[in-house]
């Protein structure tokens, strides 16, 4: 029997696919996953996406990563889970601890970005955050949903408690910057943005 067969039987993958790590992520991260990916070098990790809108049903991610953890297992050496507990009230958690995998720290992206200990010392209760992402895709997943396209008068019944709109950049981008501040203008908030860069999800990969 060649080495190469033996080390086959011992690990249940093929050669090429021995010690890569499959990341099952929120489909909102992908643009940066793929930056630090990239600017690293890191071409042993492997990116899943789930959909991004899975956001707007938090009950579902559990289920969803859930499945995706189980097939990659047979694909790779090791599995980590590019979510936060993202509104899930910790049943993420619980089932990636039930399936031995491990997931990012913090109880959303707003957090991790901009590091979780820093985050939290922050308390903000009335600052509305946007990504880069979302400011991206701020009508899909801020707009429409919302109902804010068609019925502008709903805009204080879901924002008259914020005061602020906090645009956490993860790159220098002019036009996104511009694009936030008008967000805010149509949400009639104050605008505020802090360059955070990929914060506590640069960590977390670069363990990896």
């Amino acid at each position: 029997m060649r080495i190469d067969d033996e080390e086959l039987l011992r690990t249940g993958l093929p050669p090429e696919r021995r010690g890569r790590v499959l990341l099952i992520g929120c489909g909102a991260l992908a643009h940066e996953v793929l930056a630090l990916k990239a600017a690293n070098g890191w071409d042993h990790l492997d990116l899943q996406c789930l959909p991004a809108i899975l956001h707007n049903h938090p009950e579902k991610i559990p289920d969803a990563v859930a499945r995706a953890v189980e097939a990659g297992r047979e694909t790779h050496d090791e599995i980590f889970v590019l979510y936060a507990d993202c509104g899930t009230g910790g049943l993420l958690q619980a089932r990636c601890a039930a399936l031995g995998v491990e997931m990012l720290a913090g109880p959303h992206c707003y957090s991790f970005f901009e590091g979780n200990e820093a985050f939290a010392a922050r308390d903000e209760i009335t600052a509305f955050y946007l990504t880069d992402f979302l400011v991206r895709q701020f009508d899909a997943f801020v707009t429409k949903p919302l109902g804010l396209d068609r019925h502008p008068e709903l805009r204080d019944m879901y924002f008259g408690n914020y005061t602020t709109l906090v645009y956490q950049a993860q790159t220098e981008d002019p036009d996104l910057t511009a694009k936030a501040r008008a967000c805010a203008e149509r949400l009639g908030l104050a605008f505020e943005r802090r360059f955070t860069g990929y914060g506590d999800l640069e960590t977390a990969m670069s363990e990896l």
